[in-house]
């Protein structure tokens, strides 16, 4: 955030002098404490509530549940992922004039939990084809909202921490909300669901994120002090500002990651196929959720620190790599391994998972110039998302004919190529000019 000044942008459009900048970080610097504050604690509720719809095992095991086919589990996490392929630059379009995000933020978000609140009453008041079309319904407007969200939320960010704390203020913000989550997704397996607590312990768990999730954003609303964006893009029609997406692809280092993290997103498809993978062998039942859920988001919960600490020392380029090896050694042991070392397995993906989504929305940042970081969230977010909506119908209409050995070597493949081209390709963009 800390950008030298300059008189004219990559676009030839008049960018603030230096006085403009050193308002802005002025701002900065006396907000961070509030503003530090509220993000965390907004992030805290967020990520609670959200990861018991976004673990890997609950969503899964609902859609399975409800049809009996892991062809409708790939359906379902498509629909999930294919509301945000094209929100993201929607949002980038709007979030790269508006002097203030912040109002934006807050609507998107709010019609985010809005559909998790529907999830939760259509488990509850319907029940067979009516049920499901409601919750794809739901998922694919969930999607929609969530990429929205996530540009928003991600370009805020970048308005109101320095880049040298946010690694930081995301692992101890992840940390904390993972524990709060790993443990509930335990307490919602072994006696929400297994229970069946309120009538429908699927439809308690909806809830219960519902809540958790909009005390986070009321929270935010109430607690942010924003400035004023120091850069803005000129308000562009949609189709012009999508042709000049070729100029953010010049940049090298931007470019190749985008393929890497369109590959690592091919090996992220497979996630929430391995609990019925796991299924298939041990039988799945609500305890077996909530054992793997825990594993999964306590993992996840704890690397955040590790993986926000050495981001904010040597750079996110590092904590991607990390992530990578991470998701390798725990496909392998999923794979390979039997009794501990399935649960093994599930930490291991955990540390990957978490790693990768902090380093996804955090390098990205850093790739060139200031004004363009809604579209660069935007792109990143949309090549993620295109290949998380196409995956999963494949993979499950895969694992209905040919088992889950397709799946199994897609995602080494696609882990190893994504490995390499970060390895060889994409520079740590603080050091590269």
């Amino acid at each position: 955030m800390n950008e030298p000044p300059a008189t004219t942008g990559d676009h030839g459009v008049a960018l603030p002098d230096g006085d403009v900048w050193g308002r802005h970080n002025a701002f900065m610097e006396a907000n961070l404490r509030r503003n530090y504050a509220t993000n965390l604690t907004h992030g805290v509720f967020g990520m609670t509530g959200f990861r018991l719809i976004y673990a890997p095992t609950i969503i899964p095991a609902y859609l399975y549940l409800l049809t009996g086919s892991a062809a409708a589990v790939g359906l379902g996490t498509a629909l999930l992922q294919l509301g945000g392929t094209v929100s993201p630059i929607l949002s980038g379009a709007q979030v790269e004039s508006r002097k203030r995000i912040l109002p934006y933020a807050v609507t998107v978000g709010s019609l985010m939990r809005v559909m998790v609140l529907a999830l939760a009453i259509a488990a509850w008041t319907l029940e067979g084809t009516a049920l499901l079309a409601v919750t794809l319904a739901a998922f694919l407007l969930l999607g929609f909202f969530s990429g929205a969200q996530r540009v928003a939320f991600q370009m805020l960010m970048a308005k109101l921490i320095p880049i040298d704390r946010r690694g930081r203020l995301q692992g101890i913000r992840n940390m904390a909300g993972g524990l709060i989550a790993a443990g509930l997704a335990w307490v919602a397996g072994h006696y929400f669901i297994a229970q069946e607590w309120l009538g429908n312990g699927y439809a308690t768990t909806f809830l219960l994120a519902f809540l958790l999730t909009s005390v986070g954003l009321v929270v935010l609303r109430l607690g942010v002090r924003e400035p004023d964006a120091p850069r803005l893009r000129p308000v562009l029609p949609l189709r012009d500002r999508m042709g000049q997406f070729g100029e953010l692809l010049q940049h090298r280092d931007f470019r190749a990651f985008l393929f890497a993290h369109g590959l690592a997103a091919v090996a992220r498809v497979g996630l929430p196929f391995w609990t019925l993978f796991i299924g298939d062998r041990l039988g799945l039942d609500g305890a077996l959720i909530g054992s793997l859920s825990l594993a999964f988001l306590a993992a996840d919960t704890m690397s955040n620190l590790v993986w926000g600490s050495l981001g904010d020392r040597i750079g996110f380029r590092a904590v991607y790599l990390g992530s990578l090896l991470c998701s390798l050694a725990g496909l392998a042991l999923l794979v390979l391994g039997d009794g501990w070392l399935v649960y093994a397995s599930f930490v291991a993906l955990g540390f990957g998972f978490s790693g990768w989504m902090m380093a996804a929305v955090t390098l990205v940042l850093e790739f060139g110039a200031h004004e363009d970081i809604p579209m660069r969230l935007a792109l990143t977010t949309t090549v993620e998302g295109g290949v998380s909506s196409v995956g999963p119908i494949l993979v499950g209409l895969s694992i209905a004919a040919l088992g889950y050995a397709p799946l199994i070597v897609a995602a080494f493949a696609a882990l190893i190529g994504s490995l390499a081209l970060m390895l060889w390709r994409v520079r740590e963009p603080r050091g590269s000019a």
